[in-house]
C-alpha cells in the first residue's frame, strides 16, 4: 500500500480524451417495445441506428490515438517530444469545437439529414489522411479534419434523434446516442490491445467504417419531421412522420412539435441573431450545464484513472481503462432505462450528488495524513464511484436536454454553442489542470470539484424544468414561466 506522499507525487495525468465525451447512455429496448405506441418503432430505431454511426466514429477517433501515440511519434520524428505527442491528441479537439459551431447553420439551412451526410466526409477524409501520414503536419492535418467530422456528428445525431423520437420514449432513444460513443471508445482500446503499437495505420484505417457506413444508410432515412415542418414544408413533414411513426405520425408531429415547430413559414427563414440566441432561456442553460460538466472534474478523473490502477498493482492501463469504459457503458444503460421513468432533472441531481460526494472522499484519503494508508484504496473506488455517478446523469442528460429544451427556429444553434462550450472547456480544462495542480495539490483541486458539483445540484433543481414524458410545446411553455 502506497503512502499519501507516494501516491501524490507519481501520479502523473496521462490525458486520455476519449474517456471525457463517454458521458454515457443507451437505450432499455425491451421498454421501447413495452411502449404503448400506435406502430412498430422500427423505422424510429433504424434511423437512430444509422445516424449512431456518427457516434461510433465519435468514440473511436477519441480513443484510437492514446494507444500507439509513442510509436506514432517514433515513425513521423518526433519521438520524446511530449509538447508534439500532446498537440496530435488535442488538435482533434480543436477541430471539435470548429466543427460544433460550423454545423448549426448548416443544419438549419439544409436540414439534419443533408448535413449529417457532410459529416461522414471530414470523418472519413481525416481518418485516411492520418492512415497515410508522413509527417506531423499531415497528421495533426488529419486529426483536425476528424475533429471537425466529430464536432459536427456531437451536435448533429443528438439533434436528430430528439427530433424523430417519440414523446414517450425520447429519453431512452436520445440516450443510444452516447451510449454508442462510449462502444466506439471500448472499441478503440480493444483495437489498441489487439492490434500492434506500429501497426497505427490500420487503427486509423478502421475509422473510416463507420463514416462509410452512415453516408450510405442515410440514402434510405428521412429527413427530420420537425425540422421540415419548422421550415413550412407540411406534406414532405407529414410524409416523414408517417414513415417513421405509422399512420398516426402526422398527429404525433403535430401533438409532439412545440409553437414554433407547428408555426414555421417565413419566421423560421429569418436569420437567428446572437442576440436572439443568447437572449434564450434554454440556450443559456443548456451551455451552463455543459460548461458545469466540464468543471465537475471528469477531466482529472480521466487523467489519474491510469495512474491510480497502477498504484494498486494493476500494470496493464489499456485494459484497465477498458474496464473503467464498460463500468460506464453498462451503468449508462441503467441510466436510459430509467430517463423516461425518473426523469432528467432527478438523475441529474443524484449524478451530481454521487460526483461530489466522491471527490469529497478522495480529497480526504489524498489529503488527511491520518488516512494515508487507504489513500490508494479511497482512491480507486472514489474514481469508480465517481464514474458510476456520472454515467447516471451527468454524462447522458446534458445532451439530450439541450434540444428538448429549446424551440425549434434555436434549435440547431443552440445544440451547436451548447457543444462547443463542451469541446473548449474541455481544452481549457485539460490545460489548466497541471498548474492548478501545482498550486494547490490534489485535494485542493477535487475540492473545488466537489463544489461545482454542489453548485450543479443547486442549479439543476432551481433552473432546469422536468421534461420526461411532455411533448414539445409542454415544454416550451414550462420554458417561458
Amino acid at each position: 500500500m502506497r503512502a499519501r506522499g507516494d501516491l501524490r507525487n507519481e501520479l502523473e495525468p496521462k490525458r486520455d480524451y476519449s474517456q471525457v465525451a463517454c458521458s454515457a447512455a443507451s437505450a432499455d429496448l425491451s421498454d421501447l417495445s413495452e411502449s404503448p405506441q400506435p406502430a412498430s418503432l422500427t423505422p424510429v430505431l433504424w434511423a437512430v441506428s444509422i445516424a449512431s454511426f456518427g457516434a461510433l466514429a465519435f468514440g473511436y477517433h477519441l480513443g484510437v490515438v492514446n494507444g500507439p501515440l509513442n510509436a506514432i511519434a517514433a515513425d513521423l520524428g518526433f519521438a520524446g517530444n511530449a509538447s508534439l505527442q500532446g498537440t496530435v491528441v488535442s488538435s482533434l479537439l480543436a477541430g471539435a469545437a470548429v466543427g460544433s459551431l460550423g454545423g448549426s447553420g448548416l443544419a438549419d439551412s439544409l436540414g439534419r439529414k443533408a448535413t449529417l451526410l457532410l459529416t461522414s466526409i471530414p470523418l472519413l477524409a481525416g481518418a485516411l489522411l492520418a492512415a497515410t501520414a508522413g509527417s506531423l503536419t499531415s497528421i495533426v492535418a488529419g486529426r483536425v479534419l476528424s475533429g471537425v467530422g466529430i464536432g459536427l456528428a456531437s451536435a448533429l445525431v443528438p439533434l436528430y434523434i430528439s427530433e424523430i423520437a417519440p414523446t414517450k420514449v425520447r429519453g431512452s432513444l436520445g440516450s443510444i446516442n452516447q451510449l454508442v460513443i462510449c462502444i466506439g471508445i471500448v472499441a478503440a482500446l480493444v483495437v489498441n490491445v489487439v492490434i500492434p503499437a506500429t501497426s497505427w495505420r490500420t487503427m486509423f484505417y478502421l475509422a473510416s467504417i463507420p463514416p462509410i457506413l452512415l453516408a450510405v444508410g442515410l440514402t434510405v432515412t428521412p429527413e427530420s419531421p420537425r425540422w421540415l415542418y419548422s421550415k413550412g414544408r407540411t406534406q414532405e413533414a407529414e410524409a416523414a412522420a408517417e414513415k417513421l411513426w405509422g399512420p398516426s405520425g402526422p398527429g404525433e408531429l403535430t401533438e409532439g412539435s412545440s409553437k414554433t415547430d407547428v408555426e414555421g413559414g417565413s419566421s423560421a427563414q429569418e436569420p437567428v441573431s446572437m442576440g436572439e440566441l443568447l437572449g434564450n432561456k434554454g440556450v443559456r442553460i443548456g451551455c451552463a450545464i455543459f460548461l458545469l460538466q466540464q468543471f465537475s472534474g471528469i477531466n482529472a478523473i480521466v487523467y489519474f484513472s491510469s495512474s491510480v490502477f497502477a498504484q494498486a498493482g494493476i500494470t496493464n492501463a489499456a485494459l484497465a481503462s477498458a474496464a473503467v469504459q464498460m463500468t460506464n457503458v453498462l451503468m449508462t444503460m441503467v441510466a436510459a432505462s430509467l430517463m423516461d421513468r425518473a426523469g432528467r432533472k432527478q438523475l441529474l441531481t443524484l449524478s451530481f450528488s454521487g460526483m461530489g460526494l466522491s471527490m469529497l472522499a478522495m480529497a480526504a484519503g489524498l489529503g488527511i495524513k491520518q488516512l494515508s494508508g487507504l489513500s490508494s484504496s479511497v482512491a480507486i473506488v472514489g474514481t469508480v464511484a465517481y464514474v458510476v455517478s456520472f454515467a447516471l446523469g451527468a454524462g447522458p442528460v446534458p445532451g439530450l436536454l439541450v434540444p428538448e429544451i429549446t424551440p425549434a427556429r434555436l434549435r440547431g444553434k443552440a445544440v451547436s454553442l451548447a457543444l462547443a462550450t463542451h469541446w473548449v472547456f474541455n481544452y481549457a480544462i485539460g490545460q489548466l489542470f497541471l498548474p492548478a495542480l501545482a498550486a494547490v495539490g490534489v485535494s485542493g483541486v477535487y475540492l473545488f470539484f466537489a463544489f461545482i458539483c454542489a453548485l450543479t445540484v443547486v442549479f439543476t433543481n432551481s433552473q432546469i424544468v422536468e421534461t420526461k414524458g411532455r411533448s414539445l410545446d409542454e415544454i416550451e411553455k414550462l420554458m417561458a414561466k
